[in-house]
């Protein structure tokens, strides 16, 4: 099939996982051979200074030759993420003003402390006691 010139492969099997303002299209198509490939695409929405809506895509292309070290690679990733930083979701996308709000958090905490300034103490060695 061709599209303007461009070869254009049939989804033979097609999955859409849609993510806020971001869209991932995780397709199979065959190659010239007839073996199968996955395509992943991430399609974001963006809005144009004059308000016209486009959408930003990128592509991966996968083979099966590397299904087995990409998906060990992907799971050691997501793993690392939620063992470091939790499964709590924290960022711009899903609160614009997070920072203000988190700065704002900490300034209203000590405001609100009714806590006296702590006082300065000697130092002293664990050897003296």
């Amino acid at each position: 099939m061709s599209d303007h010139g461009k070869n254009v492969q049939e989804e033979i099997h097609s999955k859409v996982l849609r993510a806020g303002r971001r869209t991932y299209f995780f397709d199979v198509r065959a190659t010239k051979a007839d073996d199968y490939y996955l395509t992943i695409t991430e399609s974001k929405k963006h809005t144009a200074e004059n308000g016209s809506v486009f959408y930003k895509k990128h592509k991966i292309y996968l083979y099966k030759e590397d299904f087995e070290a990409f998906q060990e690679m992907l799971t050691e990733a997501t793993d690392y993420i939620i063992d470091k930083r939790g499964e709590e979701v924290i960022s711009d996308r899903h609160e614009p003003d997070y920072h203000k709000k988190h700065n704002d958090a900490i300034d209203l905490n000590e405001d609100e402390s009714n806590e006296e300034p702590a006082k300065e103490y000697t130092d002293l060695s664990f050897d003296d006691i």
